[in-house]
């Protein structure tokens, strides 16, 4: 199955004098108008995490056993690896259910290729499980996850997303200017044929926070027409991954028929 890249193939690509001056024209790429964001406060709050570090050995959270045991692909956020979803899904694998990585390694960005590769996989689990899968994606993992829900919504329960930038301007957040430095592409101009708004034809749940310091509310809440429900939290945008309030809005709606 193919793979998105490798860091070390992403540094190889960059290391040119005119690749590297063209990302970084893209990340100093100037805007007509400001689009809303998390302001300061909001973003140092996401420091938060490391004490998380500190405190998760001695961290234990009750779990109940799923009244539906189901298979979760798991969809990590931008420029992270699935490793860093492991704690979220192993919660979930306690309450009963099956929990799949991705298949993709760092998520460095959408191209046609590695979305192939996920309708791929995505098919294969649904197969194999007997059933539609749920997919769960964090921040550009749940972009992911609605676009292969509009691709292969017969293979896909529901969709659930956390603190993903569906709606209203695509800059309306504070990792934009990273993003198109290492996709290589605007945030405005995917290298896939979308509408990152439409609502896939499958239940659709965005799980967003007023305290993320990445993403601006309203992006992740999205409008009525985006989604079918938002649930909203007050975790951080690093907190989606771990928090004890993220796992259990999750378990939650893994619940719901």
């Amino acid at each position: 199955m193919a793979s998105l890249a490798t860091l070390a193939e992403l540094k190889s690509s960059l290391w040119t004098r005119d690749e590297f001056a063209r990302r970084i024209a893209l990340a100093r790429q100037p805007e007509e108008e400001r689009a809303p964001r998390p302001g300061l406060l909001q973003l140092l709050g996401e420091a938060e995490v490391l004490a998380e570090v500190v405190n998760r050995p001695r961290r234990k959270i009750a779990i109940e056993r799923a009244k539906h045991p189901r298979t979760i692909m798991v969809l990590p956020g931008f420029m992270t690896h699935p490793l860093r979803m492991r704690f979220m899904a192993r919660q979930l694998e306690r309450a009963g259910h099956t929990a799949k990585r991705w298949g993709l390694g760092f998520n460095l960005g959408p191209s046609e290729e590695n979305l192939a590769s996920l309708e791929e996989r995505l098919l294969n689990l649904s197969e194999r499980a007997g059933e539609p899968v749920v997919l769960l994606g964090w921040s550009l993992g749940g972009i992911f996850a609605r676009e292969l829900a509009k691709r292969q919504p017969d293979a896909v329960a529901k969709v659930i997303t956390m603190g993903s930038p569906f709606s209203g301007d695509p800059r309306a957040n504070n990792v934009w200017r990273a993003y198109q430095f290492v996709t290589g592409h605007s945030v405005d101009d995917p290298p896939i044929d979308t509408d990152l708004g439409e609502k896939p034809p499958v239940e659709t749940i965005a799980l967003w926070s007023p305290r993320d310091g990445m993403i601006a509310p309203r992006a992740a809440c999205g409008t009525a027409e985006e989604r079918d429900r938002a649930v909203a939290l007050r975790c951080t945008h690093i907190g989606f991954s771990y928090s004890e309030e993220a796992i259990s809005a999750v378990l939650e709606e893994l619940d719901r028929d």
